[in-house]
């Protein structure tokens, strides 16, 4: 493995149209369980992260991180934004040195730098039926050295069979199971566009 700058950089762009793609299906999750607007707030946060790289042009992985970072921060509306934001900050410090990303187990490392941030800001734990259970079994199967298209797939669909523990679908309690989180399908398009770029 090799990710460099471009290659980062390339992963957000095919994030950017996997969420373009899935607007509709996101805000279709979001419904039932939360404000029904989690793709149009993503949507938002992916076309604030192009128009910032067009003018900051960050020539290393951690500025491109960061630039992402702050599109989430300043433009997602609800928790996710905040979410993300974090996640991304945190792998902005992660990755400061860095001219690459070499080995699955390093970027396990720095996805897991990622989670922490996540579950920091949010104080949600795995199985919580939020994003961090997709970042968590994402992180895990990096750091042992692989990751498919199936454990991604895997982790969301989990969601479906939880209680929430945090956020508005909270509210519903048992009512909740059944929806798949919208913040771990948004996730799962990450990590899924993720793997193009790595393959």
């Amino acid at each position: 493995m090799n990710l460099t700058t471009e290659s980062i950089q390339n992963w957000f762009n095919a994030f950017t149209t996997a969420i373009e793609e899935n607007k509709a299906y996101l805000s279709d999750l979001d419904t039932p369980i939360g404000d029904g607007d989690h793709g149009n707030n993503m949507a938002r946060g992916v076309a604030a992260y192009q128009e910032a790289f067009q003018k900051q042009a960050p020539q290393t992985i951690s500025d491109t991180f960061k630039v992402f970072s702050m599109a989430m921060i300043s433009k997602v509306g609800g928790a996710s934004g905040p979410l993300y934001g974090s996640a991304f900050m945190n792998m902005t410090k992660a990755t400061k040195e860095l001219e690459a990303i070499t080995s699955y187990e390093q970027l396990g490392d720095i996805i897991g730098q990622g989670l922490a941030g996540i579950k920091q800001r949010g104080k949600a734990e795995f199985e919580d039926k939020t994003m961090v259970d997709v970042w968590q079994p994402v992180a895990d199967a990096l750091q042992k050295g692989a990751l498919t298209k199936e454990d991604i797939e895997a982790a969301k669909d989990h969601t479906s069979d939880l209680v929430a523990k945090k956020g508005r679908a909270s509210y519903l309690g048992e009512r909740a199971i059944g929806h798949i989180d919208p913040g771990a399908a948004s996730s799962a398009l990450l990590f899924d566009t993720l793997l193009t770029v790595i393959e």
